[in-house]
């Protein structure tokens, strides 16, 4: 790039000086992971493990990852929960990111959880709790 000269690389490449500037910085970091800067989720005292999460229990996590089938949200316990994509609102949406991105706070409730297989099944449609409780 030094010797093309940053404007010259970007216009060969399509995209932006700015752009371009932003993934040579992010190049210099190797191995660090982007989401280590998002906001930690407001953690309950009563919530420790996979063991402490009962149904219906209302949390609030971060947004770690979104997927076609749903959204990875941390709740503070060892493993993510995750959001089905129909779990994430009350219309049909094509993709999770539609809704959600990277590094929101959002109020969800426990589905279900399989201690053995470390699985959380969360919702962000509170209508669907008292269907789970039943």
């Amino acid at each position: 790039m030094e010797t093309l000269g940053i404007d010259a690389t970007a216009e060969k490449l399509g995209i932006g000086v700015p752009t371009l500037c932003d993934i040579v910085k992010e190049l210099e970091k190797p191995g660090r992971d982007p989401r280590d800067e998002l906001p930690k989720p407001l953690l309950r005292h009563d919530v420790m493990s996979l063991e402490d999460l009962k149904s219906g229990m209302e949390l609030t996590g971060t947004v770690r990852n979104v997927i076609d089938f749903g959204a990875f949200v941390d709740i503070g316990v060892h493993e993510d929960g995750l959001v089905h994509i129909s779990q994430i609102c009350d219309r049909f949406i094509k993709h999770p990111s539609e809704v959600l991105k990277v590094g929101d706070l959002v109020k969800v409730w426990v589905l279900s959880v399989d201690v053995n297989k470390k699985r959380i099944s969360l919702t962000m449609r509170k209508e669907n709790v008292n269907n789970a409780k039943e």
